[in-house]
């Protein structure tokens, strides 16, 4: 049976929102826009309904060609709101003050959007804390705009919630400069690196203590017990091999392979206990490996614009003739005819 590309993870559309209200800050009419891509008025007022991150990436980039701004991502951060984050996002909103808000943001992402790459993580010191948004490389003209968007739409979530301007201490982003590196002066007169290690912003102590005067304690607590059950319920059912699935996506990247004893340290498991788990589950960890870069491939193929070589970078491939020769024997066909007939049949 043909494999079936897996996902590589969707958000929710309330996102699309703020996409829209940046479209038209440049008097431009994003209604076409979104209807083009599926998304109408009433898709966009269902409830639970999410877009794929493919899909984003794309409809983010005709965004950008449509007002000609290369910075759109930086306005459409300014323009998220908390409530447009569902569930997660009102509760954030309650929290008492930006530091607990932040932690929520970062805790229940998978609510409101996940990507096999990663999950946002905050991190907390003596002096401050970082709030890092996962990697999404190699970055070009389709995705530079969602790092964009999460690290200026953080500072003024966080902004809002406090009810004054919050200035990073320190910005780091991934990707080299753009050309568009004069907007970045939007997210405050802060030092900002990129070609950095992380996409993350640092925030002082002073501002994560900073208090929500809306806060109600009885209401935080309902909510935050409510984002517990929704969480556990994505996770209680995933059995092992989709754990496994589901952390071999950041640990890939970088033209290596990830092995047994890498994964069963993050699932906090001897390695001994993990390969006899698998064996009554009816797998070994290598077939799992092996099932993951094939669907993985498939879903790149099919759903970005990716080169053969970034694919096999991203899939712990050690050159691209490995991946070629490793894709033409899943599929019989070389990865250049497997993207054609994709296009051809679209």
């Amino acid at each position: 049976m043909k494999p079936q590309p897996m996902r590589l993870g969707d958000l929710s559309v309330g996102f699309v929102h703020s996409l829209a209200d940046a479209v038209r800050s440049h008097d431009a009419d994003p209604l076409p826009l979104l209807e083009q891509y599926g998304l109408d008025a009433a898709r966009l007022a269902e409830a639970g309904a999410r877009l794929s991150i493919p899909r984003y990436m794309r409809l983010g980039h005709a965004a950008i060609q449509l007002t000609g701004d290369p910075a759109l991502g930086l306005r459409m951060g300014r323009m998220i709101r908390l409530n447009q984050a569902g569930l997660a996002g009102i509760t954030a909103a309650q929290a008492p003050t930006v530091r607990e808000a932040a932690r929520c943001l970062t805790r229940f992402e998978p609510l409101y959007g996940s990507n096999y790459r990663g999950q946002s993580s905050f991190h907390e010191d003596a002096n401050g804390a970082w709030l890092r948004f996962y990697s999404i490389s190699p970055y070009n003209a389709y995705n530079r705009f969602v790092v964009d968007s999460i690290l200026a739409g953080w500072l003024h979530q966080l902004s809002s919630l406090c009810g004054e301007t919050l200035r990073a201490e320190r910005i780091e982003i991934e990707f080299e400069a753009p050309d568009y590196r004069d907007a970045y002066t939007m997210l405050g007169d802060c030092p900002i690196q990129f070609s950095a290690e992380r996409n993350q912003l640092r925030l002082s102590l002073n501002s994560l203590a900073l208090r929500n005067p809306e806060h109600c304690p009885s209401t935080w607590r309902h909510l935050l017990q409510l984002c517990e059950r929704e969480l556990e319920q994505l996770t209680r059912t995933r059995s092992l091999r989709e754990r496994i699935t589901q952390l071999l996506g950041p640990l890939l990247n970088g033209g290596r392979e990830p092995d047994l004893e890498e994964v069963a340290a993050r699932l906090k498991l001897p390695t001994w206990t993990l390969r006899r788990k698998l064996a009554e589950e009816g797998t070994q960890f290598r077939a799992i490996l092996n099932d993951t870069r094939r669907d993985l491939a498939m879903t790149y193929i099919r759903d970005t614009e990716l080169a053969f070589g970034e694919i096999a970078y991203l899939l712990g491939f050690a050159s691209a003739e490995a991946f070629q020769r490793a894709f033409k024997r899943w599929s019989g066909q070389t990865p250049g005819e497997s993207r054609r007939n994709y296009r051809s049949g679209a």
